[in-house]
């Protein structure tokens, strides 16, 4: 970006979440370059706090996901009810311990509820070793699907009771459809999200290491939690359009 600057083109920093930027030649180059975009927009609260203390112009607006149109998804409608999605990814946070314990969380949480688990690897070079490691080991439905729309992906939470998630997306596309979500953070975006959302969850890092408690705490969250109000979602839905203005208005 900074290399378009110095030759005079236009340049946007759009949907942003800035940092963590923990040294010092790396904060002052996002700094220098930030403020020489033609227009800023970030996701939230943090990034906006940053470039308010940078004096960097800038819009405040949810997660353009929020605005996106989803798809139904035919294929859900041959998969048993209830429904909770998976979404987990490769992380050096998700250690082969921890996997082990939340797999066996899982054979403990599907037993307990006997719900449908849904496994979507977002990013298939990611995320598709996982789904096909732990699927085996459900005893009781599964399946994985894998889907490269992303207006596809967003609408197969319509047929989802709750969603557990590592992926910022998954998490709002989830949200935003009016599904239970529960965190598994790997990055301090996900964090903010779950701040900004109260969406209850552990780091991955502090994933606690019995499996039945973290099976007992999915179990009450399936039975007793809560989606977003619906109030809350088109006001997201809303304010997210602020991004689409701000692309429109400056390639106009």
């Amino acid at each position: 970006m900074a290399l378009a600057q110095r030759m005079g083109l236009k340049t946007i920093a759009w949907d942003q979440g800035i940092g963590t930027l923990r040294h010092t030649p790396t904060r002052l180059l996002a700094r220098y370059t930030l403020a020489g975009c033609t227009r800023v927009s970030v996701r939230d609260r943090a990034s906006a706090a940053l470039l308010t203390d940078w004096q960097i112009p800038h819009i405040l607006a949810p997660d353009p996901v929020w605005a996106l149109q989803s798809q139904l998804v035919p294929e859900l409608e041959d998969l048993q009810e209830p429904r909770v999605a998976l979404i987990l990814r490769s992380h050096p946070h998700l250690t082969p311990t921890r996997l082990a314990n939340l797999t066996r969380a899982l054979v403990e949480f599907q037993q307990a509820t006997q719900v449908f688990i849904l496994l979507l690897p977002f990013q298939k070079s990611e995320d598709l070793d996982i789904a096909t490691a732990i699927q085996p080991q459900l005893p009781g439905g599964s399946h994985i699907l894998c889907l490269e729309d992303p207006q596809q992906l967003k609408g197969v939470f319509r047929g989802v009771e709750m969603a557990i998630g590592m992926r910022l997306h998954s998490l709002i596309m989830a949200a935003a459809e009016g599904c239970r979500c529960f965190a598994l953070s790997y990055d301090p975006k996900v964090n903010r999200l779950m701040e900004d959302l109260a969406i209850p969850g552990w780091d991955v890092a502090d994933l606690p290491d019995d499996p039945s408690l973290i099976s007992r705490t999915w179990v009450e969250y399936f039975r007793h939690g809560h989606s977003l109000p619906s109030a809350k979602i088109q006001s997201l839905v809303n304010q997210a359009l602020i991004h689409r203005e701000l692309l429109g208005e400056v390639l106009l």
